[in-house]
């Protein structure tokens, strides 16, 4: 599997979670509203370093794959702290 494939895994699969996490977070704690915050930060900076990413240059896009995957794996991290504080 190429970066390109690995980041558009990455991308359906953090969508998946974050649409579900919304749900549960907005029925949820007041610490997971505030770690929900942050994450919706991360998530709005993946998805324009994703737009990037496809729109980049083969060089480029070596350098903004890397960083993309970085975020979305952070991000996957923060996902996966507000699941378990719900």
């Amino acid at each position: 599997m190429d970066l390109y494939d690995e980041i558009n895994k990455l991308n359906e699969t953090l969508k998946t979670e974050r649409d579900e996490l919304k749900v549960k977070v907005h029925l949820g704690k007041m610490e997971a509203q505030e770690e929900w915050e942050k994450a919706e930060q991360q998530w709005q900076h993946f998805k324009a370093k994703a737009e990037q990413f496809g729109a980049a240059s083969k060089e480029s896009a070596q350098e903004v794959g890397a960083a993309l995957k970085l975020l979305g794996e952070e991000l996957g991290h923060a996902f996966s702290r507000i699941r378990k504080s719900l």
